[in-house]
């Protein structure tokens, strides 16, 4: 282990474990390393796509999100759009009017029930996110290479496992 006083993330999660259960009684230690872990690699890879391909463009992730989820999804109802992309209904609100501003989408009256909208790309938003998700694709193909093609079905197979035992207890979230 690295000196306590400057730990990195692997010797800070063996000092927890052990704090946790020596200190504190604390016995499930490899459910914590678990999701720190995930949580971790989460925020490395999310942020490592956000700085290397959005940001230079000048969105966000959460902007690359809701353009993603219209690109594919869409048109949308923006409560849709909310429980594709896991954001919030006032996050998509307020997203969607800075992508309408910045000419990437567009909303429009729903056409079968006059008291919805709908969000759709624009023509350049369009043209944004297939030359967006071109570069993020070869960028997540560099994360994943790491492992085998078994070894990435196992790692959706385990977390789609994780994600969907979730209704055994009252798991709070949007989604």
């Amino acid at each position: 282990m690295t000196d306590s006083a400057d730990p990195d993330f692997w010797s800070f999660i063996e000092t927890a474990n052990t704090k946790l259960a020596s200190e504190y009684g604390f016995e499930h230690q490899l459910a914590t390393e678990v999701l720190l872990t995930l949580n971790r690699a989460s925020n490395i890879v999310t942020y490592d796509l956000e700085a290397s391909i959005h940001r230079p463009r000048g969105w966000s992730w959460s902007s690359f999100r809701l353009l993603f989820v219209t690109w594919l999804a869409g048109p949308i109802e923006p409560k849709r759009a909310a429980e594709l992309t896991g954001m919030s209904r006032a996050a998509v609100s307020n997203l969607s009017k800075t992508l309408i501003s910045d000419g990437l989408l567009a909303r429009t009256p729903d056409e079968t029930d006059g008291r919805s909208v709908r969000l759709a790309l624009t023509e350049e938003g369009h043209a944004r996110m297939v030359e967006s998700f071109a570069d993020q694709n070869e960028r997540e193909n560099a994360w994943a290479s790491v492992l085998t093609e078994p070894e990435q079905r196992i790692l959706v197979m385990l977390l789609n496992k994780l994600i969907t035992n979730r209704s055994q207890f009252d798991v709070r979230g949007r989604n």
